[in-house]
């Protein structure tokens, strides 16, 4: 027989885990429908898609040595290649993106972000970090800074559990966009 101090413990652990179900699909349905993407989008590039967002952030992530081509975008994406090059050249004609040759292998391009790519990433995260920063206004430095620790080692211990015990095309999915993160 449980005591009333173990049931209110395992009340409370319920109500916090469905809490953050709760808001797991909350913020779920926000991210499938690119509320903050679009919104940045809106306010600084209208011009832009969201893909061609997608693209710059994945080159934009990618870590020295590496260097970034179309076949990084296409994985960092999880598309096929042939439209990542379709979506790289339409941000090369807005010069947003450049091609170099690789000094390695000229066969290769390696995708290097523009002044005017650089300016527009920087004004999309800045209206990404604005609402953020918005939102925890109210907040205390304190609880800012437990929040954003318990957030990164959540998603981090989501990651390590699909790697873990998640099938090959789960394991690829996580693994893939192993890069800096940029905010």
């Amino acid at each position: 027989m449980m005591n009333s101090s173990t049931q209110e413990r395992d009340d409370a652990e319920n109500g916090a885990m469905d809490r953050i179900s709760g808001a797991m699909t909350r913020n779920r349905l926000m991210t499938r429908r690119r509320i903050l993407g679009r919104l940045a989008i809106a306010r600084v590039a209208p011009a832009l898609e969201i893909t061609h967002l997608d693209v710059l952030d994945v080159v934009s992530r990618v870590e020295p040595p590496a260097k970034a081509t179309i076949g990084a975008v296409a994985e960092g994406m999880r598309i096929d290649p042939s439209r990542a090059s379709r979506i790289v050249a339409e941000l090369v004609a807005q010069n947003v993106l450049e091609r170099r040759v690789c000094q390695s292998d000229a066969r290769r391009s390696i995708l290097v972000i523009t002044a005017k790519g650089r300016k527009l990433l920087d004004e999309i995260h800045a209206v990404k970090r604005g609402l953020i920063e918005s939102v925890t206004e109210s907040w205390s430095a304190e609880d800012l800074d437990a929040f954003s620790r318990l957030y990164e080692r959540f998603v981090c211990g989501i990651e390590d559990f699909i790697s873990e015990h998640a099938g090959e095309d789960e394991r690829h999915a996580v693994d893939a966009p192993r890069v800096r993160s940029t905010g």
